[in-house]
Formats: structure tokens, sequence, C-alpha cells
């Protein structure tokens, strides 16, 4: 697959990966509904690999009305019923209860969810020459964890956090030779 372009290790295995890699990861996101997006993904992976949901992301966002939170907010138990139904996404009870309730803490914030976690960007730092040089958490993360834990999202833990971190470009965990600018 190679371009002569210089990659993430990661994104190498698959053109969903590289796709993924070269147009969204690590770009700056906002809005709301785009950040509830993203962040409803990253805790359906919790525990399963990231290709698994972007296999599956054009069901997840059939299944959960593109993403909008007022309209997420609104779901019931024919909703839960229905997705735990669907096998073109992860029909986890746990994940598919948490993302409603997500939208519900969400749809009543007193600012938006984009900017609530906004405010936990790090600043800038170098970026990483190796993968192993990219943590798992940061203390942002950890901050970012539990603000949102505090007021009521569940499953987003700091090492969710950080991956929503690294997804919405709020830190920047290209390799130092990745030719993402």
């Amino acid at each position: 697959m190679s371009d002569g372009r210089f990659r993430c290790p990661w994104a190498e295995s698959s053109q969903l990966y590289r796709d993924y890699h070269d147009q969204e990861w690590g770009r700056p996101l906002h809005g709301d509904d785009a950040m509830f997006e993203r962040m409803c993904l990253e805790a359906f992976q919790s525990g399963l690999a990231w290709i698994t949901i972007l296999r599956k992301r054009p069901a997840f966002r059939t299944a959960f009305s593109g993403f909008s939170i007022e309209r997420v907010a609104e779901f019931g138990d024919d909703d839960v019923a229905r997705l735990l139904a669907d096998t073109g996404i992860v029909r986890n009870r746990a994940k598919i209860e948490a993302a409603i309730a997500n939208a519900e803490v969400a749809r009543a914030l007193d600012t938006g969810l984009d900017e609530l976690i906004w405010s936990f960007a790090p600043p800038a730092r170098p970026r990483p020459r190796e993968l192993a040089e990219v943590p798992a958490t940061s203390p942002e993360s950890i901050a970012l964890a539990k603000e949102l834990k505090k007021r009521g999202f569940r499953f987003i833990g700091p090492t969710t956090a950080y991956a929503l971190m690294q997804a919405t470009g709020m830190v920047d965990d290209h390799l130092s030779d990745c030719w993402i600018r």
C-alpha cells in the first residue's frame, strides 16, 4: 500500500486505517454532535480493535441517528432493544445504555460538549519519535475523565479519554516522521 509517504505504523495494516489516519485522526474536531460521535465510538471500542469500530461506523451512524445528541437523548427501551438486535453495531448493553445516558447528560450541559472537552486540551508538546513514546493516559485525560464522571457521563475512563483526545486533535501523537502536519 506504499505511496512513498511515511505514516504512523498502525495506519499501514489496512486501507481503512490508512484513510482514517490520513483524513481524520489527530485533526482538530469541533461540534457537539461530532464530539459526541467520537466519544461514543471510543467507548464502544473499549476492549475491541479500532478496525472493528471503523468497519461498523456507517451502521453506528444509522443506528444512533447520526449521533445527534438531541435525538439519542430521547431514545427509550424500544431503541435499546432495537440496538441490541442490530448486527451492524457492537451489541453491548452497557455501552448502548451509556451512549444514551451520555446524550442526556450532554444535552443538559450549561456549556456545549465540544467546549467542555476542549477545555482539557494540553499544551502542545513535541511529537513522539516512536510508538513506545505514546502514552495511554495523560494528566489531562485523567482530569477529563474525572470531570466527565462527575457530570454523569459513563464509560469514559482516562484511557478512553486519551484516545478521544488523540482522535479529535487535542494531542498530536502522529510520529515525528509522519507526513501529516
